[in-house]
């Protein structure tokens, strides 16, 4: 399985794939209308059409249902802005409503954090990232990666990690904005050849200034 933060990376506003991380904007405005909340299985089939409209090598349906129980699988949910247009063109098709509510339980975006065991200093790894791309500058990626910093340290992390293309400058705005510092590069990463940059944030330092 591929390690994205969209960045697979954060997808972003620009359309830049990978972290596998897709970031989408710093905006903070329109997030507090949206819940971040654990996973579920309910949730596969909407994460899976994002993954795909974010990633040239998206993850398969069941690499997210490996991941279930996961510290730090989770899904950002609201109610999602009527961009018609702008998702035909991004080949991304709404998906049905749950609830019986239409667009008030969207799944507009999702993070995948686990952990490592590492002699008494567990590493939190940030897998995969990514926002609907009718939903992003609305802040979201943000929000998403913060909850699974906390998820991951409450989970015993010391550091968290992550992957992210060298060319995908959204999403390196984003997590240097959280306190993640480069610590070298992996030649040929990703499948068409680019590096990926490895970032690591010490969660003691991130929690005190969160």
């Amino acid at each position: 399985m591929p390690h994205r933060v969209l960045s697979k990376g954060v997808s972003d506003t620009s359309g830049d794939e990978e972290v596998r991380q897709a970031p989408d904007g710093v905006g903070d405005a329109d997030a507090s209308s949206v819940t971040i909340r654990p996973a579920d299985r309910a949730d596969l089939l909407d994460v899976l059409r994002i993954e795909r409209t974010a990633f040239s090598e998206p993850w398969p349906y069941a690499a997210f249902e490996s991941v279930l129980d996961a510290p730090a699988f989770l899904v950002a949910v609201g109610e999602a802005e009527q961009r018609a247009a702008s998702d035909e063109a991004s080949g991304e098709k709404r998906p049905a409503a749950r609830d019986g509510v239409e667009g008030s339980q969207t799944v507009l975006g999702y993070v995948v954090g686990d952990i490592m065991p590492n002699h008494g200093r567990d590493i939190g790894h940030i897998k995969d990232l990514a926002v609907r791309p009718s939903a992003r500058g609305r802040g979201i990626g943000r929000r998403l990666l913060r909850e699974a910093l906390f998820g991951l340290a409450l989970a015993g992390a010391a550091v968290v990690k992550l992957e992210v293309r060298e060319s995908n400058d959204s999403a390196r705005s984003l997590y240097r904005d959280e306190g993640f510092e480069p610590t070298r590069r992996v030649p040929r990463y990703y499948d068409d050849g680019e590096d990926a940059l490895i970032l690591v944030v010490d969660v003691d330092s991130w929690h005190s200034t969160a």
